[in-house]
Order: structure tokens, then C-alpha cells, then sequence
């Protein structure tokens, strides 16, 4: 099996949490499996680590995303769904800023086209799609209309604002999945729920192992 991984910058506050990436990395690897990396192309703003402020400079998505994934990344105008057996979103505010604009619209967001399409393309061919975190807000943005279910954890707004999307949330903890059997959607709720990183790698393992079964 191999599965597709959208990443969306590096680091937590402004692309994909490095935790949450590398759990899942490390979950899919552990079965034997294989993962190919991708992430979109044009710069975005940067995030300080330190006070959460944006610092003025932007960079690069894929260049950026090539840190994480040790520079074995495409551009996401390369994926094809055919060629995956799933695909997967982890979190970070990447997901939120880069992807779509969650952070800035709330349930008023946008997701970025290519990322639309690269999601309902994989849905139309009833592929499998997961995500972590944040990430969840991106399919209950494109797949809410089909009346997705997934979660974000407890109450929190951005749950309020998947409900508004048309999406059915579901409370779970940090290392609890849920799964949408229909829509074949997968999500856990990572840093949305957890306090630590075993926690993390805990719930991308039963992340990974849902999809197994």
C-alpha cells in the first residue's frame, strides 16, 4: 500500500505539525507500507515559533514541505489518486492558513483549488482519505455536502464550524479515530485533544491500523 501525504509548510503555527507528520510517517512505514509526499506551490506567510506572530517574510510551500519529507516531495499538480490507495492530511496550521483559509474566514473559508481537487478526486474514485488535527476542517469544507463525518476533538469552534459545513462531528479522544464508513474519510483528533507526543503517535497508529482492517 502506498499512501499520499499533502503537506503543507513546516512547522505547527504556519505548515504541517513535524509530531504529527512524522507519527503518521512512522505508523505507515512500521506496516510495511510506503508514503509519497506532496504539497503545493507558492509562498505563504510566515509564522514566528517563538511568539505565534507573523514575522513579515513568506516562503516557499513545497521547499518548505521538503524538510520534512527529506526532500523526497512532488508538487501536488503531480498527484494522481489512481496511482495511491489513500490519501492523507496531517495537521499543523498549515492546513488552516495554506490549505484553506480556516484560520482567517472561519466557516466563511476557502480551500485552495488544487487541494479540492486532489480531495474529490480521491473521494470520486472511493478511495480512502484521512486526517489529523486541524486537517478535518479542509474535508468538512469539501466533502461537508456529502454530509462527512469526522472530528476535532471535544467542543471547540472549529467543530461548530464543521457542523455549519454540513459535516457530522463526533467527539473523540486524542487517540481515538472516527471512521465514516461510507465516505471512506478517516480522522483522529491529534494535537486538537492531546497533551503528549506518545499521544500523537498513539492515534496515528490506530489511524493507520483503522485503515488496515
Amino acid at each position: 500500500m502506498i499512501i499520499a501525504l499533502i503537506l503543507s509548510g513546516c512547522g505547527n503555527r504556519d505548515g504541517s505539525e513535524l509530531q504529527e507528520t512524522l507519527s503518521l510517517m512512522l505508523a505507515i512505514d512500521r506496516r510495511g507500507w510506503n508514503y509519497q509526499c506532496f504539497a503545493p506551490e507558492g509562498e505563504y506567510n510566515v509564522v514566528s515559533h517563538l511568539d505565534g506572530n507573523e514575522d513579515g517574510s513568506r516562503r516557499d510551500l513545497l521547499v518548505e514541505s521538503a524538510r520534512i519529507a527529506r526532500g523526497d516531495i512532488k508538487p501536488l499538480s503531480c498527484y494522481n489518486p489512481a496511482q495511491y490507495d489513500a490519501l492523507a492530511l496531517p495537521g499543523g496550521m498549515g492546513a488552516a492558513r495554506n490549505l484553506s483559509t480556516f484560520a482567517f474566514d472561519g466557516d466563511g473559508m476557502t480551500v485552495r483549488p488544487d487541494v479540492e481537487q486532489a480531495i474529490l478526486a480521491t473521494y470520486r474514485l472511493h478511495k480512502p482519505i484521512l486526517a489529523m488535527c486541524i486537517a478535518p476542517m479542509v474535508l468538512a469544507k469539501v466533502l461537508g455536502p456529502y454530509g462527512v463525518r469526522l472530528t476535532l476533538g471535544g467542543a471547540c469552534p472549529a467543530a461548530d464550524a464543521a457542523r455549519k459545513l454540513g459535516a457530522t462531528v463526533v467527539h473523540c479522544g486524542p487517540t481515538d479515530v472516527c471512521i465514516d464508513s461510507q465516505l471512506k474519510v478517516y480522522t483522529t483528533p491529534a494535537y486538537m485533544a492531546a497533551t503528549h507526543i506518545s499521544q500523537i503517535f498513539e492515534g496515528a497508529d490506530h489511524l493507520v491500523q483503522a485503515l488496515a482492517q
